[in-house]
């Protein structure tokens, strides 16, 4: 979230201020195209904000071997250790 802190008012002033700029010297084409840096500005900051609310780690669970250990009987598991002795 840093970089929005950061980034955000400098931005947005500067392209404000381009916009009056352009206004001034009656450059139509070139408020457009700033009024449309602007609006993709903001739900870019919209997207952040919502990236930010979400939760960023998910429960996994432990996992559970119980299944596949009680399938083995215990004189299978003697034998599999002498075996690698």
């Amino acid at each position: 979230m840093r970089p929005r802190t950061r980034l955000h008012p400098l931005s947005h002033a500067n392209l404000l201020d381009r916009l009056q700029e352009v206004k001034e010297q009656g450059w139509f084409g070139e408020v457009a195209a700033i009024e449309a840096s602007l609006a993709a500005a903001e739900q870019k900051l919209a997207a952040m904000r919502d990236l930010a609310t979400r939760h960023t780690t998910v429960h996994l669970g432990m996992p559970d071997f119980r299944s596949v250990v009680a399938r083995i009987d215990p004189e299978q598991r003697n034998e599999g250790a002498k075996q690698q002795s």
